[in-house]
């Protein structure tokens, strides 16, 4: 390694073997600190290295040069290892949008920040900041802030397992009380019925015309969701290859096992025997190869349309109705039906947790009437008095014993 040395020896400039830019450090506040100057001549490279120490300097006579490592340095760490962490189970969507929060929103916000400084209060701020610039106009949705703060927490839990941060700050809400349980938009019976009653009458009107395939594509996209429980983006990516009709013995019925990529990795569901056959009119229709998609159609527009001409898009609490509802349909109808808790979960590629939150408490088939409504007989005064007396003598013998 070619080595030089400027300032009296207090900063140093070193090329290695491997690499054709020049490279410097120096040693302040008990740190060793060093940067890349970007520069392959070696005269350019020790003015960038001479500016670069001054600036330090300047930050550590006011007081803004940090001797701990800073949030932008445990991103960067958390970045490089949460696919070893992980396994490499988790989603690339959903490790790109952590990616994606980091550079877009927290970076900018925490990164020169020392890891000691994330605390309560700056996430509270943070939080303020956010509601109150927005690029969209409006405040980010409750969703999108809970993921953010989530990466974040993940950040600061590298920070603490590498020994830079000893504790993680509170980075709950505050002033916040109990929520409201609100059970997420479905489908009832009736209403599920209206529902794929219309996509087939839509298809029936299509027939031999412009839109006739969206029209028909459209009527077993609801009929397979609200069959399989599937997340809308599951079905996107879902390939003919990872379904597969087989007979189940336990049912002895004829259902689909699908291999189901999501946010969760990958997975596993059994259908109804309900989509089975709106999955074989997809495979006559389409004549797919086993690697090409299910569904390669979006069908957003034409199914908000028949949400708005059926009155659909909005339950009675005014909760927006999607294709996600299809999901959420799914769950609900199971559960009406008796369909064990657990194996739900599992099906679904969730926990009896949420579904418990979300779901069961808004069936009312899922209240026992026989353990609400029991009845037991009054007992008369005479009766109160002669069990209170009985007692009495209980306690006497025992105390002579």
């Amino acid at each position: 390694m070619e080595k030089h040395t400027i300032l009296g020896g207090k900063v140093s400039i070193y090329r290695r073997e491997n690499s054709r830019k020049w490279q410097c450090s120096t040693y302040l506040m008990g740190k060793n600190r060093r940067i890349s100057t970007g520069e392959e001549s070696l005269s350019l490279a020790k003015e960038i290295a001479e500016d670069w120490f001054f600036r330090l300097k300047a930050k550590e006579k006011g007081g803004t040069l940090k001797d701990e490592r800073t949030f932008k340095e445990a991103a960067k760490r958390y970045l490089e290892e949460y696919d070893v962490v992980t396994g490499g189970a988790r989603n690339r969507v959903y490790v790109a949008g952590n990616q994606r929060r980091l550079r877009l929103y927290l970076l900018p916000f925490f990164g020169e920040l020392g890891l000691s400084e994330v605390t309560a209060g700056k996430v509270q701020e943070y939080r303020v900041m956010r509601h109150n610039t927005s690029p969209e106009g409006k405040p980010p949705a409750k969703n999108t802030m809970h993921q953010e703060i989530v990466t974040l927490r993940q950040v600061l839990k590298t920070a603490i397992r590498h020994g830079w941060l000893t504790h993680l700050p509170d980075l709950s809400m505050p002033y916040r009380s109990a929520e409201k349980i609100s059970h997420r938009a479905w489908f009832s019976p009736e209403e599920y019925k209206q529902l794929y009653t219309a996509t087939r009458k839509r298809a029936e009107r299509y027939q031999g015309g412009r839109y006739q395939w969206h029209a028909e594509q459209l009527r077993d996209y609801v009929l397979f969701l609200a069959n399989t429980g599937l997340r809308p983006d599951e079905a996107k990516r879902l390939q003919v290859r990872d379904v597969e009709i087989v007979h189940d013995e336990e049912t002895d019925e004829t259902i689909l096992l699908i291999q189901v990529r999501g946010k969760r990795g990958v997975g596993y569901c059994k259908s109804t025997p309900n989509a089975v056959f709106p999955f074989e009119r997809l495979l006559k229709r389409n004549l797919p190869k086993p690697d090409d998609p299910v569904f390669p159609g979006n069908h957003v527009i034409m199914f908000n349309a028949i949400l708005d001409e059926e009155n659909l898009k909005f339950d009675r609490e005014g909760n927006r109705r999607t294709a996600y509802s299809l999901r959420h349909t799914y769950i609900c109808l199971r559960l009406m039906e008796g369909a064990d808790i657990y194996q739900i979960a599992k099906n679904c590629r969730t926990s009896v947790e949420m579904i418990e939150k979300y779901y069961a408490s808004h069936i009312a088939t899922s209240i026992s009437a026989a353990a609400v409504n029991v009845k037991r007989k009054a007992r008369s005064k005479k009766q109160i008095i002669e069990h209170a007396k009985r007692n009495a003598h209980r306690t006497s013998q025992a105390e002579a014993n």
